[in-house]
């Protein structure tokens, strides 16, 4: 082969991996798990099933548990794998501290269906949250993100006012941390979901607590470090040592810090002036 092809058949390649990189992204950042309408969802606590159809004839599915006397609600925005089937277990570190529990599947995983885009994953959670809001009130309402929902839970966060914002394991941003992956790609001309966390916490005004394991090796610690100095007045970092990206349940101090997180009202203050009850990073 004559060395004067080789650029050519270079181009040809990297043209390829831009356009497998475009046309099937939706693969490479959600893992869902697709049941059908009638799977019967197990679990421990008592619970409710609620579906929300929307306008454009999208379904999300959710599940409800509640407590007596409860605290409030956790509004909790999962990962990009599988579906609340096997999340809904995270049900027990809430209602076991007093609080009611309300999780949904994005579209495309579980019994949710319809089209996924940026703008519906935002919509679809926006409309839950204002469902929540009309049984609760807002300072009674707990935003919790998990990795991917991280980036969700904070556009909601921005849009509203809950009680707090929790980030579990949060990315700086979508294209941050794909970045870490395609950095050889034009990403910011192919990438379909931009979700800029760091964007939404600037408008955030009230306490949000980070919680960070410090050998995340899939969303590394420094991101979360990143984002307490976008807003380090309403932000603090809880760093949990070393915890991974998938495992932080299985630490005690996750939750010690977490019941402290929902139960002391004076936590976020206490913090921020410098008052350190256990190991805690704070701007």
């Amino acid at each position: 082969m004559s060395w004067m092809y080789i650029p050519g058949i270079i181009a040809v390649v990297y043209l390829a991996l831009a356009l497998l990189f475009y046309f099937f992204q939706h693969y490479f950042f959600f893992r869902p798990e697709i049941l059908p309408r009638d799977f019967q969802y197990r679990y421990p606590f008592p619970f409710q099933e609620v579906d929300f159809e929307m306008e454009d004839g999208g379904v999300i599915n959710g599940i409800y548990f509640r407590v007596p006397n409860s605290k409030g609600v956790v509004f909790y925005l999962k990962g990009n794998s599988r579906s609340v089937k096997g999340w809904g277990k995270f049900a027990k570190d809430f209602v076991s501290k007093g609080y009611d529990f309300f999780m949904i599947d994005y579209r495309g995983f579980g019994k949710s269906r319809g089209k996924r885009t940026e703008t519906t994953l935002f919509s679809d959670a926006q409309l839950v949250y204002k469902w929540l809001a009309e049984r609760y009130d807002e300072k009674d309402i707990v935003l919790y993100g998990r990795s991917l929902g991280s980036g969700i839970a904070a556009r909601i966060a921005s849009w509203n006012r809950p009680r707090m914002l929790i980030l579990d394991s949060p990315y700086y941003s979508f294209l941050y941390n794909i970045r870490r992956y395609g950095f050889f790609l034009p990403l910011k001309l192919l990438q379909r979901y931009k979700i800029r966390t760091d964007q939404y916490i600037k408008l955030i005004k009230f306490p949000i607590f980070i919680l960070h394991g410090t050998r995340d090796r899939l969303i590394p610690h420094k991101q979360s470090e990143m984002l307490l100095k976008v807003n380090p007045e309403w932000t603090c970092l809880i760093s949990i040592e070393g915890a991974g990206h998938n495992n932080l349940p299985d630490f005690a101090a996750y939750h010690e810090w977490l019941y402290d997180i929902l139960n002391k009202e004076d936590l976020f203050y206490q913090l921020k002036a410098g008052q350190r009850p256990k190991e805690v990073r704070v701007a």
